[in-house]
């Protein structure tokens, strides 16, 4: 960018204004539209000429204001839109900018303080669809064509009012791991009714196999007890164990579950005790089948995740005894004992232990084999390094005569003291031999010598020179997979990303929210996460619940459809499109539940009529759009 642009693009920082017009025929329209138009700190001024974008719209019929400013989201940006309502010189606004899901609800929210109706707004991306794909004069004319649709479906906006759903002061949790129980207890604290709906007999989930947390050095069954302790001083809790939701309706405010409870075989004398490996044990198991109705204002979903296992004869899993997971090597670890400064586990003298990393994690196609399902789990698993290096260093730390050798691709040890952990453990004496995935540790039985195993592996660190190593057992690092919940994903229509994870919304901005109002992630039925991630994932849960049914009520924006009586004659075409159950029902005429519309316009498409709209995309703000687009 020359020297001249950045001058202008200090200059227009400073003034908060490039043309401030009134449009060049002089009339006074109805709809008096303000166009704001961002440099987004050079993002888009480097790309687009804005200063070419402000003249180009500036004579449009109905343009009564054009301004450019430096960050359109700051609050000089703001400001300029809330002066020009508050004088009256616009009663419309189209902003032109990065894309509407990073801010348009805070435009929205400075119309609204300025006291205009917040959806007398249209948002023109030039940004992401401009100025990140585009450049020079091809970038400007597009960027001109974005912001002129935009202009031509502002003119023809409506004022709305938001949707206000009556909610019932109630949150449901499905899972009583450690996520769920987090944000049941933050949730409790708050006030609310919560039901906690867990399938086994035991709360505490994945963590109750665990042993020490890393920082803290925890032991993983103190925090799961001290969470249950503090669940059972909240009298508006209600925990249901052995127990699924079997039905599924409602949209957000007003749901209604169906759990179905089923028998299970306990000892009564564990009621409360956190048993080792499994979790707290609660007294209240069914004696028969029982079915529970819950009506309920938001659904946290907290149903965490599995471990990969193995292939038989995945790096001689089951077909050699001594190799085992880390799961279960840190069960056993819990009761082992040490002689002479060498590992003893279950009765046998462990002098060499190696573990091998991303064991179901990181999968490539073409050198990995699928699951049954033709699945691959190409993603990383992200907490595999950490805990593999925590063991060996403990290893190294308690059984200094224990040789142990790790077996990597890549040390992902992210998070807070992490990489001291891994820098520790190697000082500590862990051997670490880098492989790449085309070329993974060859492990079989040893039919000579002292060690029963025998690894052969091309380290990468001396230039892929093959190295042997003989030892007693094998760890294989194996990563996190989603719990299998198909019958949720269904009842729930729950969005669920290419891992199999259940899908938030937005990574950043709404990332713990799904498509469906109402629905909330907690842990790592989301993605892989540490104990800490998904506490604080729980929290951000229940925080968006307290938010959400706090008020008794909930406001939904009120882009959904629309039925003209006048026109419909209940085709029903409409109703069997909708990918959304009950949200359009057909008595006379086609009537919209608005709680349930999710504002998508299929029904819009089908209808032979033209009997159905969306609130905000009408058809007629698409012609105009399409117009403007296309004028010369």
């Amino acid at each position: 960018m020359s020297n001249d642009n950045e001058k202008k693009q200090n200059d227009d920082s400073s003034e908060n204004t490039v043309a401030d017009t009134e449009n060049k025929t002089g009339t006074i329209d109805k709809e008096k539209v303000g166009v704001y138009i961002c440099h987004c700190g050079g993002n888009i001024s480097d790309h687009v000429d804005v200063h070419k974008l402000a003249e180009n719209v500036k004579g449009l019929s109905g343009v009564a204001k054009v301004h450019t400013n430096m960050f359109m989201c700051s609050d000089p940006g703001q400001e300029l839109i809330l002066e020009d309502i508050k004088n009256g010189e616009i009663n419309r606004v189209v902003v032109a900018s990065c894309a509407p899901s990073l801010h348009e609800t805070t435009f929205r929210g400075a119309i609204k303080r300025a006291g205009m109706n917040s959806y007398l707004y249209e948002h023109a991306n030039i940004r992401e669809q401009v100025s990140w794909v585009h450049e020079g004069d091809p970038a400007t004319n597009k960027a001109t064509k974005l912001v002129e649709a935009a202009i031509g479906k502002a003119k023809n906006l409506e004022a709305l009012d938001p949707i206000l759903v009556d909610a019932k002061k109630h949150a449901t949790v499905i899972g009583g791991g450690i996520a769920g129980m987090r944000a049941t207890l933050d949730l409790a604290k708050q006030g609310f009714e919560v039901t906690v709906i867990e399938k086994s007999a035991f709360l505490g989930g994945q963590a109750a196999r665990l042993d020490r947390l890393y920082p803290s050095s925890e032991y993983s069954g103190e925090l799961i007890r001290e969470l249950f302790n503090a669940l059972m001083k909240e009298k508006k809790v209600t925990l249901y164990t052995c127990a699924k939701m079997s039905a599924f309706k409602g949209s957000v405010g007003n749901f209604e579950l169906t759990v179905t409870r089923t028998p299970a075989a306990m000892d009564k004398h564990r009621q409360g005790r956190f048993v080792d490996n499994l979790g707290i044990f609660i007294d209240d198991i069914p004696k028969r089948i029982e079915d529970i109705t819950l009506k309920t204002g938001a659904v946290i979903m907290a149903t965490g995740f599995k471990t990969y296992t193995p292939a038989r004869g995945e790096f001689g899993f089951k077909d050699i005894d001594n190799v085992t997971t880390l799961q279960q090597f840190i069960q056993d670890f819990k009761h082992a004992e040490t002689k002479d400064g060498i590992l003893y586990l279950n009765n046998k003298k462990i002098t060499r232990i190696a573990f091998i990393h991303c064991v179901g994690s990181r999968q490539i196609p073409g050198i990995h084999k699928p699951d049954k399902n033709g699945n691959l789990n190409e993603y990383c698993s992200r907490t595999c390094c950490s805990a593999t290096i925590q063991a060996a260093g403990r290893i190294k730390k308690t059984c200094p005569n224990t040789d142990v050798f790790d077996f990597y691709r890549d040390i992902r040890t992210y998070g807070r003291f992490q990489e001291d952990l891994y820098d520790e453990t190697s000082e500590n004496g862990v051997l670490f031999f880098r492989f790449e995935p085309e070329s993974q540790p060859l492990v079989s039985a040893n039919q000579k010598g002292d060690f029963p195993v025998n690894i052969k592996v091309k380290d990468v660190l001396t230039f892929n020179e093959e190295l042997e190593a003989d030892v007693d057992l094998v760890v294989l690092s194996t990563g996190m997979m989603p719990n299998p919940i198909p019958d949720m994903v269904d009842m729930m229509k729950l969005p669920v990303g290419a891992d199999r994870f259940l899908q938030e919304v937005h990574p950043k901005l709404r990332p713990v929210e799904v498509a469906n109002a109402g629905i909330l992630l907690a842990g790592t039925c989301q993605a892989p996460m540490d104990v800490t991630e998904a506490c604080t994932a729980a929290q951000a849960a229940s925080v968006k619940a307290t938010a959400l049914l706090g008020k008794g009520f909930v406001e939904l924006d009120p882009f959904v459809a629309k039925v003209n009586p006048d026109l419909c004659k209940g085709t029903g075409d409409c109703a069997e499109a909708c990918p959304v159950d009950n949200a359009i029902e057909i008595e006379k005429h086609a009537r919209v539940n608005p709680a349930l519309c999710t504002g998508c316009g299929i029904c819009t498409a089908v209808c032979p009529e033209n009997a159905i709209d969306v609130k905000g995309w009408s058809l007629k703000q698409y012609v105009k759009m399409v117009d403007a687009i296309l004028a010369a």
